[in-house]
């Protein structure tokens, strides 16, 4: 193996690690699925944060999706229920941002020397770096446009079809969509564009662009493209084509073992459309796996409200929608697999389902629209254990080895290790996060119109069918609720976005950061926005929010689906203002 490759799977599979760094943060150096990793990595010195400070690179932290950064040692609860935590400036951009903010601390750029940098993607197809801490240097360190002459962002408006031509899921433009990747060991961030172009065509492109200047790596953009056999939704002559136009790449990118992972889904269930899973090689560009969920049916799209998809640092774990689950011959066949967390191992440029799981009430979940795939799946650390939920208003605790495939009862998921009501029939759409404090493991869920609630994780716990892992019988629930009650019965959509800050598992630095609507539904309207700070050992414990104060906390209309971002005692947070907004302490 060469070192290069060596180096960056052992960085990838570290950066699994809770707190979403290079080197683990966990005070037992615990990689979720996998064995100790030492505290620091080998290679050059650019591949690490300088000491003290950490990097967010991939979406909710880490490749486990615990939404945690462990090493936060300035924000703790105290000091941010005091008076001097707030908004200390914002950043312009051009367009409302979807993905969430990425951070690189100790960057050496040129001519502005040692920064940390965070980074931004809006869907007006551009990407921004600024400085992640000076208020007084509002002008970019750089800024790319993804843009071709003459192209423009793909609109809401091109979507003629969807909800039946009258699409607002988007506000407006759709570039870039999910939340790019950053890979620090060759100081380049990828990123999926969408834009029209001169002619009228629509097309998707998978760019790597230096983290110093913007500038496009040697390859740099491709055209992304794909076909499988099958003759589902869509199929022409026994193959199925990758659509640029109906394909919604909304889930954030996986980086692994030196492949780029993305997947897409639909918009508004807009047929014919399917769920796609692409990788590419992070080096050279060149495609290398493709994976359709529903070859000989339809949808099965993987969305997961922004969140990307899991790995243990050697399989990939995703969820799908709604759509066709398994063929003529069983319900059980893994050639269709919509409403399903699937366990997937890659061979050469296939992917095979290794485990799944569908519940059992599938049929109803698909003619309700409830998709299962509405959040991602959270890997508890330490544990073989993965939990998710989905439109259905139920959390699921899978064992990933054994995720129990489709049960024969007609009542009830007995082959999941432990499934139940969160807050049925309202949805889930921000994915649960993990903290494990001084008074052990919690796992917290916030959907719509519900309070936030905290599961503590028993210690016992065991992977058999109907064990109880979440005690359900001493959750704990915060005094806000989400937005509720709206006219007519609909629904406040989505709940919250949540990150989590800790200094490890010490007493008094567990925070839970949720992003939220302040009022109505954000599901077809831009809504107002509000950031709340939770204590993460006691949740009924409101730290502080950004509507006390608005004239000087507000950022704006709330960012759909985009989680904050918590880094060397600063909170970043997105907005559909056209700005970026970071808290921190006053000086």
């Amino acid at each position: 193996m060469k070192f290069r490759s060596a180096l960056a799977g052992f960085l990838l599979l570290c950066s699994a690690c809770p707190g979403g760094t290079i080197h683990s943060n966990d005070p037992d150096g615990s990689v979720p699925g996998g064995d100790a990793a030492p505290d620091g990595a080998p290679g050059p010195d650019a591949a690490l944060p300088p000491s003290g400070l950490v990097d967010v690179l991939t979406q909710h932290n880490d490749i486990a999706r615990t939404g945690a950064n462990l090493a936060e040692t300035k924000l703790d609860v105290a000091k941010v229920a005091g008076p001097s935590f707030g908004k200390v400036f914002a950043r312009d951009v051009d367009d409302q941002i979807y993905a969430q903010p990425l951070i690189v601390s100790g960057l050496s750029m040129p001519g502005a020397g040692l920064r940390n940098v965070v980074f931004v993607a809006t869907v007006g197809d551009t990407v921004y770096a600024y400085d992640a801490d000076d208020p007084a240097a509002t002008t970019p360190l750089w800024k790319q446009s993804l843009l071709l002459a003459g192209e423009r962002p793909v609109r809401n408006t091109d979507m003629f079809g969807a909800c039946n031509g009258n699409y607002t899921d988007f506000s407006g433009n759709i570039g870039v969509v999910g939340t790019p990747v950053i890979d620090r060991v060759t100081s380049t961030l990828y990123v999926v564009s969408r834009s029209r172009m001169v002619g009228g065509q629509f097309v998707q492109r998978l760019h790597a662009l230096s983290i110093l200047d913007g500038s496009e790596r040697a390859g740099s953009p491709v055209v992304i493209q794909a076909s499988v056999p099958g003759n589902g939704d869509g199929a022409h002559n026994g193959v199925l084509k990758f659509d640029p136009l109906r394909e919604n790449q909304r889930a954030a990118m996986l980086l692994l073992d030196g492949v780029l992972y993305m997947t897409w889904a639909g918009h508004c269930d807009w047929g014919p459309y399917h769920g796609w899973i692409m990788g590419y090689d992070a080096t050279t560009l060149a495609q290398v796996v493709v994976h359709n969920t529903t070859p000989e049916g339809s949808g099965g799209g993987i969305w997961q409200a922004g969140q990307g998809m899991s790995s243990d640092g050697t399989f990939l774990y995703a969820i799908t929608g709604n759509g066709t689950i398994g063929d003529d011959t069983s319900t059980g066949s893994p050639v269709n697999r919509g409403q399903t967390i699937m366990k997937l191992k890659r061979s050469g440029s296939a992917l095979h389902i290794e485990s799944w799981f569908t519940p059992y009430n599938y049929y109803a979940l698909e003619q309700g629209d409830l998709d299962l795939g509405s959040a991602g799946l959270l890997l508890i650390p330490g544990t073989n254990l993965g939990v998710s939920g989905g439109k259905g208003g139920w959390l699921y605790v899978v064992d990933r080895d054994n995720m129990g495939g489709l049960t024969q009862n007609q009542n009830a998921d007995d082959n999941v290790v432990q499934t139940f009501v969160l807050n049925e029939p309202y949805h889930l759409h921000g994915s649960p996060v993990y903290w494990k404090g001084p008074s052990g493991g919690r796992v917290y869920a916030w959907a719509e119109e519900d309070f936030l609630k905290a599961f503590p994780v028993l210690p016992a716990a065991s992977a058999q069918p109907g064990q109880k892992v979440l005690d359900v019988d001493n959750l704990e629930k915060s005094l806000v609720q989400a937005p509720h009650q709206l006219p007519g019965g609909s629904y406040a959509m989505p709940g919250a976005m949540m990150s989590i800050s800790a200094d490890g598992s010490k007493a008094g630095t567990g925070i839970i950061w949720a992003s939220m609507p302040s009022s109505g539904s954000a599901n077809n309207e831009v809504r107002p926005g509000v950031l709340r700070a939770f204590d993460a050992s006691d949740v009924t414990h409101e730290l502080w929010n950004s509507n006390t104060n608005m004239d000087a906390d507000d950022c704006g209309s709330f960012a759909k689906f985009s989680y904050p971002t918590i880094a060397n005692g600063k909170v970043y947070l997105a907005s559909f203002a056209h700005q970026l907004c970071v808290y921190g302490l006053g000086q």
